[in-house]
């Protein structure tokens, strides 16, 4: 797991690495899926949630990406204190791990139907005669 400390000038500094990073790899991390945690420099409480609430609210503010609308952060809101808070919360986490795990399984099968497509068998055959006239290439120059 990388440890990701947060100074209070507001730098991180990856601990693995022994060097100062951005929010931009901390995004590059998630998108790695890459386990790791951001503590405070001082005190050592883990203050992930923090960073990441904060790259979600960055990348929130481009409205034609944004994935919170107002109505859904209304809902949001209203689970709150609630009783439904908990139940909600394992709902979507749930949620998006069958999502990922539904568009991972539809990505291999979209990358295998390309793969034994006409076209994508011209294109391995293809290759397998560019390596092939390479080696020879290099044969004849011995």
């Amino acid at each position: 797991m990388v440890t990701i400390k947060k100074y209070p000038n507001r730098r991180l500094y990856d601990t693995s690495r022994s060097q100062y990073v951005n929010m931009d790899y901390i995004k590059t991390l998630v998108n790695e899926r890459t386990d790791f945690n951001v503590v405070d420099s001082k005190s050592g409480d883990d203050v992930t949630k923090t960073i990441l609430l904060q790259i979600i609210s960055e990348s929130e503010t481009n409205e034609h990406q944004s994935l919170l609308t107002n109505k859904l952060l209304k809902q949001l809101i209203r689970f709150y204190d609630s009783d439904m808070q908990l139940f909600l919360r394992e709902y979507l986490e749930q949620s998006l791990i069958s999502f990922m795990e539904q568009q991972d399984s539809l990505q291999g099968m979209m990358k295998n139907m390309v793969d034994t497509s006409p076209l994508g068998m011209f294109s391995k055959i293809m290759e397998q005669n560019i390596d092939a006239w390479t080696k020879s290439a290099k044969d004849q120059k011995k």
